[in-house]
């Protein structure tokens, strides 16, 4: 039913159904018009008691912000939207449909009508009091949680089947080569970072005594952080496509079609060469579009090149300042600006490594591979050799999504924005219905992403079901995303289904989830081996030079609260390969001792098990609840 909503109290209807996207429903007033929400909730009215459907709700996540290391994070406008119209209407049944309800618990804030804070039904008074609670009791607590709202009949948990699905892990061994190309960006981020203390200290920013601009050193060193971890996400992302591209091409002999899940296009990096570059000249691109750009990037407009000047606060304590010239312009430090120039030179000599998502592309060539991104641009790359743009247009995505079901292309690469709503599985009703091999190259960050991108090859109606294939590489340091994507993949499992292994499927190891309390009582004991020189690998002074972590407090003495397992192995990434494995192996070593030390003494969590009996003896009856008192007459039988 289409329904032109005027907001004005007379534009009422009595019934229909109204469909409203979740970007719409944020839509805030303007030229005088009612915000799209006002407009809905008055056409509901008062006393409004029908159902209000929020399909795929989890689009409500972060609904009421979260707090973490680095500040506060705001609530989303779509997360409020949808808490203020269930709480304009509190009579209406709400129903909230989603196959990843949440991957953190905070998220869940959009839920406030199952009752777990504020109701009585749950020991929580307020929803930080329930957040507070889960995070403590961990993955245990969040089953706990799942299985009782479900004894309640306030949450039902279904899922397709994976019934015939197949897993098959594809593990990338880097050659010799990539190897020294790795281990050369790692000794390139550890020249940037040493240059970045350096550059700190001749800005004026830091010195001798201490930190003078905390804003600005925390601003710079999270800025290289995150650049680094992206940069390596991208290295290791596109050192896997060799193992990948031999395996496409083993599929296809066999007649079977090839689906890839990544999650980065590099199109932000790729939009701003293109600027710099004429429209004419774009049929004959002589620029580098690899991942060592974003690093250049970095260097030209985030590494800190503005000088701070001192000054002495009202406190009396030395503090220092942006500065300017007379007409209001930054003043540069001639210091770190050379410093920067001479990391931009040393990493244009460092051998390139073409993106994933062109590599594929240009193996096997766009007659073959559907493209289902949100790019409105590409560089193919021609017969001759030659790299140029190729628009996009809006429809491509779907074209594309057409030319491989129609088996006109038997190869998909779909990012994020073809994560969701899209169908490329053996559909009875399709041309092509051959066995979907799906390879998740990039999982990223967002496991309720990771599950939406494989739903795409497995769902109903279909010829056949997939063979799911994550690849890996050997490099110890990529543990650092597949750790993530484990522990919110079993936190999804717990929340949604009352028992962590359901979220990932079992495509994850119960090990590669390196997040866990066992593997921070590793780390911490990893720690004290180190300061007591008892790790072979190297030194204490040594891997504090090369991960930039502070074990010691300012006296000497080792700090009562040590880095986080994430910070960790966020550091270990950008380490030599040989010195990785060293660390790891170090590492693997005190987290299976410590495994093994709680399942002799019974203390191992390993969530919920099935118990197999011998034999079942059914000892006793007992009627517990009797709806009909006794008899349904139009069933015939006891409920």
């Amino acid at each position: 039913m289409n329904l032109k909503l005027s907001g004005k109290p007379g534009a009422v209807q009595s019934e229909g159904i109204l469909f409203v996207t979740y970007a719409t429903l944020r839509s805030a007033e303007r030229e005088g018009k009612a915000s799209r929400l006002d407009q809905v909730t008055s056409w509901l009215g008062e006393g409004f008691d029908g159902v209000i459907a929020f399909d795929e709700s989890h689009a409500m996540a972060n609904a009421a912000g979260e707090k973490s290391d680095r500040g506060d994070k705001k609530a989303s406008q779509q997360g409020l939207a949808g808490l203020a119209l269930q709480n304009a209407v509190p009579d209406a049944r709400v129903l909230y449909v989603s196959a990843t309800g949440a991957t953190v618990v905070g998220n869940l804030a959009y839920a406030t009508r199952l009752g777990l804070w504020g109701t009585g039904d749950f020991p929580f008074v307020a929803r930080a009091e329930f957040v507070a609670a889960m995070e403590a009791g961990g993955i245990a607590a969040m089953e706990m949680i799942s299985r009782d709202l479900k004894a309640l009949g306030l949450y039902l948990a279904r899922s397709l089947s994976y019934a015939g699905v197949e897993y098959e892990m594809l593990v990338h061994e880097l050659t010799p080569a990539q190897v020294a190309i790795y281990d050369s960006y790692a000794d390139a981020y550890q020249i940037i970072h040493n240059n970045l203390e350096a550059a700190l200290h001749a800005s004026g920013i830091s010195s001798e005594t201490g930190t003078l601009n905390a804003q600005a050193k925390s601003a710079a060193r999270s800025a290289f952080e995150s650049n680094k971890q992206r940069f390596f996400n991208h290295l290791i992302t596109a050192m896997k496509c060799p193992s990948l591209i031999r395996a496409i091409e083993v599929d296809l002999a066999a007649g079977h079609s090839a689906v890839i899940q990544v999650v980065s296009t590099s199109e932000a990096v790729m939009e701003r060469r293109l600027e710099d570059i004429p429209p004419s000249e774009w049929d004959d691109l002589q620029v580098d579009f690899t991942p060592r750009e974003a690093v250049m990037e970095y260097l030209m407009h985030s590494f800190p090149t503005q000088f701070f000047e001192p000054f002495t606060d009202e406190n009396g304590d030395l503090r220092s300042r942006p500065a300017v010239d007379a007409s209001g312009n930054p003043i540069i430090c001639r210091e770190a600006e050379r410093r920067r120039d001479d990391l931009i030179e040393h990493l244009g000599a460092l051998a390139p490594v073409q993106g994933a998502l062109d590599q594929i592309l240009w193996h096997f060539g766009g007659d073959a591979v559907a493209e289902v991104t949100g790019r409105k641009r590409r560089i193919v790359k021609t017969l001759e050799g030659r790299l140029k743009v190729e628009n996009r247009p809006a429809s491509s995505n779907l074209g594309e999504t057409q030319a491989f079901m129609d088996d006109a292309k038997r190869i998909l690469i779909f990012s994020d924005a073809g994560g969701t709503g899209r169908s490329y599985h053996a559909d009875l009703g399709a041309k092509n219905q051959r066995l979907r091999v799906h390879y998740l190259l990039e999982p990223g960050w967002k496991a309720d992403n990771a599950i939406q991108g494989l739903g795409r090859t497995n769902r109903t109606n279909q010829a056949q079901p997939p063979l799911f294939r994550p690849v890996a590489t050997n490099v110890k340091g990529e543990k650092r995303f597949l750790s993530t994507i484990a522990r919110r993949l079993d936190t999804l499992g717990a929340i949604t289904k009352g028992q962590r292994e359901t979220g990932g499927q079992n495509m994850f190891r119960a090990e590669d989830n390196l997040e866990s309390p066992y593997a921070r009582a590793a780390l911490r004991q990893f720690f004290y081996k180190l300061r007591a020189g008892k790790i072979e690998a190297c030194s204490y002074a040594k891997f504090q030079e090369m991960t930039g972590l502070t074990l010691d407090e300012a006296d000497g003495t080792m700090k009562e609260t040590l880095p986080p397992i994430q910070q960790f192995l966020n550091r270990c990434l950008a380490l030599r390969i040989d010195m990785q494995d060293a660390i790891f192996e170090a590492c693997g070593t005190f987290l299976s001792a410590i495994i093994e030390d709680a399942r002799h003494a019974g203390t191992l969590d390993v969530g919920l098990e099935t118990l197999k009996a011998e034999k079942f003896e059914i000892v006793d009856r007992k009627m517990i609840f009797d709806g009909c008192d006794g008899h349904c007459p139009d069933r015939g039988a006891h409920r």
